[in-house]
């Protein structure tokens, strides 16, 4: 195995765990922001409505998107075993 398969390979995997944590952290970000934007204009400071809305909406996410990211995360690791297979015989 030759340094530029190597560098695919790992290309390959950063860009699925990208594509599989981003709508999760994107959802999460606007959450967060959002309720913060609304803690400013009321100047409510408690701590619990930061958290409680983003597990809400991360689960929703989790829930919308699980059987994507999980067969997602199956094919790569599908790709990855069959790569390591063919490793010792290039």
């Amino acid at each position: 195995m030759d340094i530029d398969y190597s560098l695919f390979l790992m290309g390959q995997m950063l860009k699925h765990v990208l594509l599989v944590t981003g709508p999760v952290f994107a959802v999460a970000l606007v959450v967060g922001l959002l309720i913060s934007i609304f803690q400013v204009v009321t100047q409510i400071q408690e701590m619990t409505l930061t958290f409680v809305p983003k597990i809400l909406a991360v689960v929703g996410v989790l829930a919308v998107l699980g059987h994507w990211m999980l067969s997602s995360l199956v094919s790569i690791t599908e790709f990855m075993f069959r790569s390591a297979a063919t490793i010792g015989l290039g």
